[in-house]
């Protein structure tokens, strides 16, 4: 059975130094990221992919803070990541596809940034990591970059990234700090701060002003189909500007990956809510890279059919992003 993971990650060193000389010094540091897994885009990473029975990553940058320093900056360096990650996929075209960088703080100039990396460098969609300056996509200034995703008819995948400041004080501070973080972020704060990226998207009308819209969300969700119908039922009479039911636009504009939390009981969940139509599979490479050996063994002894173990593996991936022309090495920088 093939696989294609959907939420796998790479760092360029000389982007992540040229980004921190324009930010902030940060508040304490309590997670060090598996720097040397995040650098390797050659031989270390095929090989742990092949331990992992993974035969294609789509690639995505990790933040780096893009969207907290100057346009002009962001602008470059975006261009600059997509550029080496286009020549990383160039190299290896039957095992990497990418998704695009994009300078949001600059929505215009990310727009245009999303279409010389789909249309020139072949990528097929794009990853956005959290707010910018403290808003989310439902944000009217954003509509270049949707309007230009729903025309190429590529998906957006929304990432988790810390909440703002504010939100972190209000919401999770008064504990030791490395918990406070932790509850900030991967524990909780900044996935229910994805799920409301979403939600605000949907409330906000997004996908009637671009019907062919597919956004992409990792963690089961983030939190979503646990409220799903708790949501729908108290938020449709009052969204009545909605063309649709809300829960209409959650299960049939919106993409469910694991992002390497192998629970049974969340996956069997996603399935009643969105089915095996809407699921595709992630590791989060390689920030679970530990948990790497259970990719193929969690979705091989899944309870499932096994005509939808193959679209979650690989068949939903090749149709959302018509990966049947993939396999070849022309693509131009």
């Amino acid at each position: 059975m093939k696989i294609i993971t959907l939420e796998e990650h790479f760092e360029i060193a000389e982007i992540k130094k040229a980004v921190a000389r324009f930010l902030p010094a940060s508040r304490e540091q309590f997670y060090q990221p598996p720097t040397r897994q995040l650098e390797d885009l050659g031989g270390h990473r095929l090989a742990e992919m092949d331990a992992m029975g993974i035969d294609v990553q789509v690639l995505s940058h990790t933040s780096a803070g893009l969207s907290l320093i100057p346009a002009a900056e962001a602008i470059a360096l975006a261009r600059a990541i997509n550029d080496q990650l286009a020549e990383t996929v160039q190299n290896h075209p039957d095992r990497f596809v990418g998704f695009a960088t994009l300078p949001t703080s600059d929505p215009e100039a990310a727009a245009h940034e999303l279409e010389r990396s789909v249309t020139v460098l072949g990528f097929k969609g794009a990853m956005i990591h959290g707010q910018t300056n403290n808003r989310f996509l439902d944000d009217p200034s954003f509509r270049p970059i949707l309007e230009t995703a729903a025309a190429l008819d590529v998906p957006l995948y929304l990432h988790p990234a810390p909440p703002s400041h504010v939100i972190q004080d209000a919401y999770y501070a008064g504990f030791d700090p490395a918990v406070s973080a932790s509850f900030a972020t991967f524990g909780w704060g900044w996935h229910l701060d994805t799920g409301i990226h979403a939600l605000r998207m949907i409330l906000g009308g997004v996908f009637d002003r671009y019907p062919n819209l597919q956004v992409l969300l990792g963690h089961w969700g983030e939190m979503i189909p646990f409220y799903l119908a708790r949501f729908a039922e108290a938020l449709t009479p009052a969204a009545s500007q909605l063309q649709r039911p809300v829960a209409d636009y959650f299960v049939q504009q919106m993409y469910i990956t694991p992002s390497g939390m192998f629970t049974l009981p969340s996956f069997l969940l996603a399935m009643q809510v969105v089915g095996a139509e809407r699921i595709l599979y992630s590791v989060d490479y390689p920030f679970h890279f530990q948990e790497g050996g259970q990719a193929r063994a969690f979705l091989e002894n899944a309870p499932i059919s096994p005509a939808d173990k193959e679209k979650i593996a690989h068949s939903n991936a090749e149709r959302l992003l018509k990966l049947s022309s993939l396999y070849h090495s022309d693509v131009k920088k």
